[in-house]
Formats: structure tokens, C-alpha cells, sequence
């Protein structure tokens, strides 16, 4: 036991370093299967792209609102943007702005997602008040 706790430190560090490279591979990808999760109840359509390349800083995520105006969103350190008007479509020429939330993005594109998600978010409150008396 006393052995063990000497070479903690090291082995931990070693593996913590190396978790955290793994980690930081997949993160954009589980960063956006995430997004997907979060909002998916709100809108049409809403899927990670399969044909677009998602990799350690960048993924690609489809979106039909419930208007049925497809987007393709570009999700990176910078948070997301539309970077293209159809499913796996990247425009380079588009210079579209960054939001720091898909809830933010999906506000400016789709009335139909703030109606869905104020209601969603009204349903719950209701429910809260409920379960508080």
C-alpha cells in the first residue's frame, strides 16, 4: 500500500494527460451530439452530419426548424454558426455571426422553436408549481 501511494502522483498525472488528449479528440463530436439532445424536441430535424467531417475543433450538425428551412451548422470553440442553407452544405463565402448557445441560434432562425421551447419551458414550470403544493 505505502508503495502505491508514492507512485500515485506520476501515474496519475500521466494518465490524466493522457485522458484529457482523448478527451479534448472526441470533444467537438460529443459537444454537438449534446447540442443536438438539448434542442431536438424544438425543431424538425436536428442531427450530427455523418458526411462532413467532425473532428477534434470542428463538427457539423443538420437542421430542419420547424418552418422546413434547413441549415447546416458549424459548431467550434467559438460556439455555432450557420455555414450553409441545406443539409452538409459549408459555404466558405458565408460570413455568418458566432452564438455562444444553439438556443440563441435557433431563436434568431425559427419562431416556431421560441414557441416550442417557451412552451416547454412553461410546461415545466407549471409542473414545478404543482409539485411544490
Amino acid at each position: 500500500m505505502g508503495m502505491e501511494i508514492d507512485y500515485q502522483p506520476d501515474d496519475s498525472a500521466v494518465s490524466l494527460f493522457e485522458e484529457d488528449c482523448i478527451n479534448h479528440m472526441k470533444d467537438m463530436r460529443l459537444e454537438a451530439e449534446a447540442v443536438v439532445n438539448d434542442v431536438l424536441f424544438a425543431v424538425a430535424k436536428m442531427f450530427v452530419s455523418s458526411n462532413l467531417e467532425s473532428g477534434l475543433d470542428v463538427a457539423y450538425i443538420n437542421v430542419e426548424t420547424r418552418e422546413g428551412n434547413r441549415y447546416c451548422l458549424e459548431l467550434n470553440e467559438a460556439g455555432l454558426r450557420v455555414v450553409g442553407y441545406a443539409f452538409d452544405q459549408v459555404d466558405e463565402s458565408l460570413s455568418t455571426q458566432y452564438h455562444e448557445t444553439v438556443y440563441s441560434l435557433l431563436d434568431t432562425l425559427s419562431p416556431d422553436y421560441r414557441k416550442a421551447f417557451g412552451n416547454a419551458l412553461l410546461q415545466r414550470l407549471e409542473r414545478l408549481q404543482q409539485n411544490g403544493q
